[in-house]
């Protein structure tokens, strides 16, 4: 039997995806995954800084927070691509607005927009699930100024930056730990 905090079972589809770092970045030590997490957690702090000196968006950036956590945990994965990124992010956002236009804030307005945006997710092939949430904030909140689709679009803006930045930060550091060590 699985229990939290131990690997997954050997029969589990997801067994060895989650016991072995695959075709993304290889796993750091304890130094070197906090070193990597820095940036994604220098990202939210710089945007929510940003967001605070313009305006009062604070919710609908805890989808794009979710964002940076699994560009850190694997930049390479096709989830975190800035194509897709870019796509449900925004698709999502602008969904999400034009429902609260049309429907009003609700429930009837934030179902409709999570099923189309991940209707637009898997059409597209851009699946990116913090999105999900991004719809829903933008369904219920974006009368209440907290609808800036422009703002939230560079707040994207700033999560691909990430996206490039985490990838050359594992290009490096696959590079570096494939050099031959010199005796010193």
């Amino acid at each position: 039997m699985w229990r939290v905090g131990e690997g997954m079972p050997d029969s589990s589809p997801l067994a060895s995806s989650a016991a072995a770092p695959g075709p993304g970045r290889p796993r750091l030590g304890r130094k070197g995954e906090l070193l990597l997490a820095l940036l994604p957690t220098a990202t939210v702090l710089l945007m929510l800084w940003l967001l605070e000196l313009l305006s009062n968006q604070r919710l609908l950036f805890a989808s794009l927070a979710s964002s940076a956590f699994l560009i850190y945990l694997d930049p390479g994965h096709r989830t975190n691509s800035t194509r897709t990124l870019v796509i449900s992010q925004m698709g999502a956002a602008a969904i999400g607005f034009a429902l609260h236009a049309w429907v009003g804030p609700g429930y009837l307005g934030a179902a409709a927009a999570m099923v189309l945006t991940i209707g637009l997710m898997i059409g597209l092939d851009a699946m990116h699930p913090p999105a999900v949430g991004t719809a829903l904030n933008f369904a219920f909140r974006a009368g209440t100024g907290e609808g800036n689709l422009l703002l939230f679009g560079l707040a994207v803006g700033l999560v691909v930056v990430l996206v490039i930045v985490q990838r050359g930060t594992v290009y490096v550091l696959k590079w570096l730990s494939s050099r031959p060590v010199s005796p010193g």
